[in-house]
C-alpha cells in the first residue's frame, strides 16, 4: 500500500505542476494577485507531495519490500542499513526521484524566500520552474516508474552494484544533484526575465544567491566524487576525464562564469545579454549531463544502463527546454537595453576576460566529451578522447585564468590602474618565486611542475592582496588592521577563500602528478616494498566475512626509519549475489600525502600482486575544493545577498514598473 501512495503522490505532483505552469502566468499578465499566488501554493504542494513519494520509496527500501521492482533490482536483505537507504538513489529510477524532489525543493525555497522579488516576476519564475518539473514527472511516470510492482514478490533482492556499496554514495549524488538542479533557478529567472522583458541590476541581485548556492554544492559534489573514485576504484587516480565527470565539470565552469557575469551586471548593469545567455547555458549543460548518464549512449562507471526510450524522452526534454529558451532569447535579446560602458582595464574588464576564458574552456570540454559520442552515432566509428587531449587544450586556457585571478579584485570599477594593481601584487610574485624554489629544493625538476607550483603560490598570495589592501596591514598597527579585517564584508572573505582554494588544488594536482611514486609486483609473505622513504612489509592474506560478501584481506605493516607507524589492510571482496568482485584500497595519511595500496590477484601460496603509490600533498586537491566551497558559503552569508536588491536599483526597478 505504501508504494501505491508514493505513486499517487507523484501523479498528484504532476497535476499540480501543470496547474502551476499556467495559472501564475495568466495572473502575471492580468495582474491578478490571486492567480499569481497559485505559483507559491503550488510550489509548496509539489514539495510536500514529492517528500511523500520519496518517503514511500525509502520505506520500501528500508523494509526490503522486494515486490517493488526497483528494490528487487538494487537491494538485498543482508545489506547494511545505510546501503539499503543509499541504494534508493544508486539506480536510475530512484535517482531520478531524488532529482525531481530536489527540483521541487528549490521551487519551494523560491516561494518561501522570494518575498523581495516583484510578485509578477516571482510568479513567472515559479511557472517556468514548474515547466521543468512537469516534463521530468512525465519522464519518470512513463519510462522510469520507481513503484512498479512484481507479482509474485521475489524472496530476495539482486543486491546493489558492489562498487556503489560505499559511504560515498550517501554524500556524492545528493550534493551533485543539488548543484545540477540548483542551476534550474537561474534558468527560470532568465526565461522569466525574457518573458517580462525587464532585466536590471535588481534581477542580478535576486538571482546571484541561487547561482552561488548551486555552485557551492556542485563544487562539493565534484570534490567528493573525485575522492570517492580515488579511494574506491583501486587505480589511484582522482580524475579520468570520463564523460560523466565532464558532465558535472561543464556546468561548474559555466556556473563560475555566470557568478562573475552576474556580479558585473549587479554593480554596473553591464553584460545583461551575456548573463542571461550564461544562465540558460549553465542549466542546459546540467540537462545534457543528465542525458549523457540516462540515455545509454556511453558505458561508464557512473552511467546507468537505460533503454532507448529513456534517451529519446530526455532528448525531447532537452529540445523543449533548451530549444525553447534559446528561441525566446533570440527573440528578446536584441531588444534588451545595454548597460554601462567600462574601460578594458577595469574590474569589469577582468571579469569579462575571465568569462571568455571560462567559456572557451567549457566549449573545449564539451567538444572533447560529445564529439566521440556524436561520431559513433553518425558513423559507427569509435574513438577515445582522453587525458592527452584535455591536457593539451584545457590546461593552456586555465593558466591565463589563474594569472588574471588576483588582478580582478584590485582593479577599480569602470576604469582601473594595471600598474598599481601589479605593484600591490609584488608579494604574490615573490611568493611564486619562493614556492618554486622550495619545490625545487625538495623535489627537483621538472621545470613545468616548478612553474605550476609557483603559479599556485601566486594565486594563494594574490588572493590575500585585497584583504591586505583594505585592512591596511603593514601600514597601520596590527590591532587596527585586525579590526578593519573583521569589519570587511563576508563576500570579500569569500572571494579570498574561493581563489585561495583554487591555488591549493593546483598545488595538490602538480605535486601528485609530477612527484608521485608507483610500484607494482607479485610478493610473497615477508617481502618488503620500499617507496618514498617508507617500507611496507607484506605479511600475508586472511579471509573475512562481511554482511553480504566474503573478503581476502592483506596485512601490510608500514615502517619509517625503522619504526613501525601503522598497518594497512587492502582487500578483495566477492559478492556472490551479483557475482562481482571489488578491490578495496587501503590509505594511510602522512601529513598532506597518502600511501595508497591496492590488492590484485592472490595465488594459492598467498603470493599476491600489490600495487603501491606514494602521493605527496594529494590531499590539497580536495582541501582546495572544500576551501572554495567555504568561500562560496561566506559570500552567500553576506548580508547584502540576504536583503535583496540594492535600494537604488530596487527603487529604479519599481519606478520603471509603475511608469
Amino acid at each position: 500500500m505504501i508504494p501505491e501512495i508514493g505513486h499517487y503522490a507523484l501523479i498528484l505532483a504532476l497535476a499540480v505542476s501543470l496547474a502551476q505552469s499556467i495559472v501564475p502566468l495568466v495572473g502575471a499578465r492580468t495582474h491578478d494577485p490571486v492567480l499569481m499566488e497559485v505559483g507559491t501554493k503550488g510550489a509548496y504542494a509539489q514539495f510536500i507531495l514529492m517528500c511523500v513519494s520519496f518517503g514511500a520509496l525509502a520505506f520500501a527500501y528500508g523494509r526490503s519490500d522486494f515486490s517493488v521492482a526497483s528494490v528487487f533490482e538494487n537491494s538485498h536483505s543482508m545489506m547494511p542499513e545505510i546501503y539499503k537507504f543509499t541504494s534508493l538513489w544508486g539506480n536510475h529510477e530512484g535517482s531520478m526521484l531524488l532529482w525531481v524532489m530536489i527540483l521541487a525543493l528549490f521551487g519551494a525555497l523560491v516561494a518561501a524566500f522570494g518575498a523581495n522579488i516583484p510578485t509578477s516576476l516571482k510568479a513567472t519564475v515559479l511557472a517556468v520552474q514548474s515547466w521543468i518539473a512537469a516534463l521530468f514527472y512525465l519522464f519518470i511516470l512513463i519510462t522510469s516508474n520507481p513503484f512498479t510492482r512484481l507479482a509474485p514478490a521475489p524472496a530476495q533482492g539482486r543486491d546493489l552494484n558492489p562498487i556503489l556499496q560505499d559511504p560515498g554514495l550517501a554524500i556524492h549524488p545528493p550534493l551533485l544533484y543539488v548543484g545540477y538542479v540548483g542551476f534550474s533557478i537561474s534558468f527560470s529567472f532568465a526565461v522569466a526575465a525574457l518573458i517580462e522583458g525587464r532585466i536590471d541590476a535588481a534581477w542580478a541581485r535576486w538571482v546571484r544567491p541561487w547561482v552561488l548556492l548551486a555552485w557551492i554544492f556542485l563544487t562539493l559534489g565534484i570534490a567528493m566524487g573525485s575522492y570517492w573514485a580515488y579511494y574506491t576504484l583501486g587505480w589511484g587516480g582522482w580524475w579520468f576525464w570520463d564523460p560523466v565527470e565532464n558532465a558535472s565539470f561543464m556546468p561548474w565552469l559555466a556556473g563560475t562564469a555566470l557568478l562573475h557575469s552576474a556580479l558585473v551586471m549587479e554593480k554596473r548593469e553591464a553584460l545583461k545579454v551575456w548573463t542571461i545567455l550564461l544562465a540558460i547555458l549553465t542549466f542546459s549543460l546540467s540537462l545534457i549531463g543528465t542525458f549523457i548518464v540516462r540515455s545509454g549512449v556511453l558505458t561508464s562507471v557512473h552511467a546507468f544502463a537505460s533503454d532507448p526510450s529513456r534517451g529519446v524522452f530526455i532528448l525531447v526534454i532537452l529540445l523543449l527546454l533548451i530549444g525553447g529558451a534559446l528561441a525566446l532569447y533570440a527573440w528578446r535579446a536584441p531588444s534588451l537595453r545595454q548597460g554601462g560602458l567600462f574601460a578594458p582595464i577595469s574590474r569589469e574588464g577582468s571579469l569579462v576576460l575571465n568569462n571568455l576564458l571560462l567559456s572557451t574552456a567549457t566549449a573545449t570540454v564539451f567538444v572533447g566529451t560529445l564529439y566521440p559520442l556524436a561520431l559513433e552515432a553518425l558513423t559507427g566509428a569509435k574513438i577515445s578522447v582522453g587525458a592527452p587531449f584535455f591536457n593539451l587544450t584545457f590546461a593552456p586556457l586555465f593558466v591565463p585564468i589563474l594569472i588574471a585571478v588576483p588582478f580582478g579584485p584590485l582593479l577599480a570599477w569602470k576604469r582601473g590602474d594595471i600598474r598599481a594593481a601589479t605593484q600591490r601584487l609584488t608579494f604574490a610574485f615573490v611568493a611564486a618565486i619562493v614556492g618554486a624554489l622550495i619545490a625545487f629544493a625538495l623535489q627537483g625538476k621538472p621545470v613545468v611542475a616548478l612553474a605550476a607550483i609557483g603559479l599556485g603560490f601566486y594565486v594563494i598570495a594574490g588572493s590575500l592582496a585585497e584583504l591586505v589592501e583594505r585592512s591596511g596591514l603593514f601600514r597601520v598597527p596590527v590591532s587596527t588592521a585586525f579590526h578593519r579585517a573583521r569589519g570587511l564584508p563576508r563576500s570579500t572573505w569569500g572571494t579570498m577563500f574561493a581563489h585561495a582554494g583554487l591555488g591549493l588544488t593546483l598545488i595538490g594536482i602538480v605535486c601528485e602528478t609530477a612527484w608521485g611514486l608507483e610500484t607494482i609486483g607479485a610478493y610473497k609473505p615477508g617481502a618488503t616494498i620500499p617507496i618514498g622513504g617508507y617500507e611496507l612489509k607484506y605479511e600475508g592474506v586472511s579471509p573475512r566475512k562481511g554482511p553480504n560478501y566474503t573478503a581476502d584481506v592483506a596485512r601490510i605493516t608500514v615502517k619509517r626509519d625503522g619504526r613501525e607507524i601503522g598497518v594497512m589492510e587492502p582487500s578483495k571482496r566477492a559478492f556472490s549475489t551479483r557475482s562481482m568482485n571489488t578491490s578495496e584500497a587501503a590509505l594511510m595519511t602522512r601529513g598532506l600525502g597518502q600511501l595508497y595500496v591496492a590488492l590484485g590477484d592472490i595465488n594459492a601460496d598467498k603470493t599476491a600482486t600489490v600495487r603501491v603509490y606514494w602521493k605527496p600533498y594529494v590531499l590539497l586537491i580536495w582541501i582546495g575544493g572544500l576551501v572554495m566551497a567555504l568561500g562560496g558559503a561566506l559570500s552567500l552569508s553576506d548580508r547584502r545577498l540576504r536583503v535583496g536588491a540594492p535600494k537604488m536599483a530596487r527603487n529604479r526597478a519599481q519606478a520603471e514598473r509603475t511608469a
